[in-house]
């Protein structure tokens, strides 16, 4: 087997991994949120189904320095509110969160690397 098939099947194993947390999560936390009156409407534009869920856990896993910096920019009314996600959300939600959103991003800038090392031929 090569180092690239390899480094493929990690990937694909990652990405099964996220998908379980995405369900997870959306279910958990967001379905929860989504019914709350009050979070109803900060959890940011959802341009596509699901996009909420990326949102929100974008939001409580920022440091919320950067998560105001984002929500103050002019297109701040895209993104989740996350000083009333704190406020309605418990710690198991932020733990979550955040395991859900690193894996999300470790799996598609891993997914991206791949794709320029293949392009350079390191796996040739």
């Amino acid at each position: 087997m090569s180092t690239r098939a390899v480094f493929v099947g990690i990937l694909i194993a990652f990405v099964f991994i996220v998908m379980i947390f995405f369900i997870l999560f959306g279910q958990i936390t967001v379905r929860k949120l989504r019914k709350n009156p009050e979070t109803k409407q900060a959890l940011g534009i959802e341009f596509a189904s699901g996009l909420d869920i990326l949102n929100v856990a974008q939001a409580l896993t920022l440091p919320k320095s950067v998560a105001q910096k984002i929500r103050n920019n002019p297109t701040g009314a895209l993104h989740a509110d996350p000083d009333l996600l704190y406020k309605y959300t418990t710690l198991l939600d932020r733990i979550l969160a955040r395991v859900f959103y690193a894996l999300f991003v470790l799996t598609g800038t891993g997914g991206i690397v791949l794709v320029i090392l293949s392009w350079f031929g390191d796996f040739d």
